[in-house]
Order: structure tokens, then sequence, then C-alpha cells
């Protein structure tokens, strides 16, 4: 199993806007998300089965805390109230499926992936909008 701890800065992101534009986020605000989401800011502290991923930016930092094959709560990118389900995809990936609390909206999931040369790589989905974004150990 890969040990996903470190901390990481963000080297490239992909159709990050056009994921919040699936998400109905509001013009404006939407600006301001991709401005403050340039640069974030990942820790992330692994036990075995147990994460810890702290995501902060300009405007807004999350926390969450979870247990691979254990549901619990946390938010989608836009901010909603969420059930997740993380499960491995080999020794190397994650994949968590969201399922909203309240309210309809997009299919959203995400998956974290180390690549052989130590990178991260999170990809976030909204129905068939699919955002890449690498990073690289600080």
């Amino acid at each position: 199993m890969s040990n996903f701890t470190g901390n990481w800065k963000m080297k490239s992101s992909e159709n990050f806007e056009e994921l919040l534009k699936v998400l109905e986020v509001g013009l404006l605000q939407r600006k301001i998300a991709v401005q403050a989401a340039s640069n974030p800011a990942v820790e992330i502290k692994q036990d075995g089965e147990s994460f810890y991923i702290k995501t902060a930016t300009k405007v807004r930092t999350t926390e969450i805390r979870f247990r691979i094959g254990e549901e619990f709560e946390e938010q989608t990118v836009d901010g909603r109230p969420c059930k997740s389900l993380v499960q491995w995809v080999g020794d190397n990936k994650m994949e968590c499926e969201q399922q909203l609390l309240k309210g309809q909206g997009p299919k959203t999931s995400w998956s974290r992936q180390l690549t052989a040369d130590d990178q991260l790589i999170l990809i976030m989905t909204a129905d068939n909008v699919v955002c890449t974004r690498h990073y690289v150990r600080k």
C-alpha cells in the first residue's frame, strides 16, 4: 500500500472552472474559487487505512477524516453536505463516491492516486466533467 502522507503543492490543474459550472456555482463565486484554488496547500496524514486530508486556500480550508471502507460525511467541492465512501483501487489509488444528503445535483466523486514518480493526482468529477490536478511533495 502506498503512503500518501506529506505536504503537497499543486503543479497543474485542468477543468476546475468547468467543474464548478456543472455544479452551478455562480460566475462571481466561480472566479473567486478558481483564483483562490490556484495554489492550495494540501496536507495528508495516513495511518494504515485512516486518513486526514486538509486543503487550505486563501478563502476556504477543508478538513476530512475517514477510514477506507467506512462511510463518512464531507462536503462536495461546492460546499454541499454529502455522505462519502472511499475504497482502494489497487495499491496506489483510492476512489470516493459521494451522495448528497439533501436535494439533487450532479453525481460527484473524487480519486487520489500516487504515481511511480511520487506525484499525487486528484481527479474530481461532476456528471461527465472531469477536473484533474497534479501535485508534487514539498
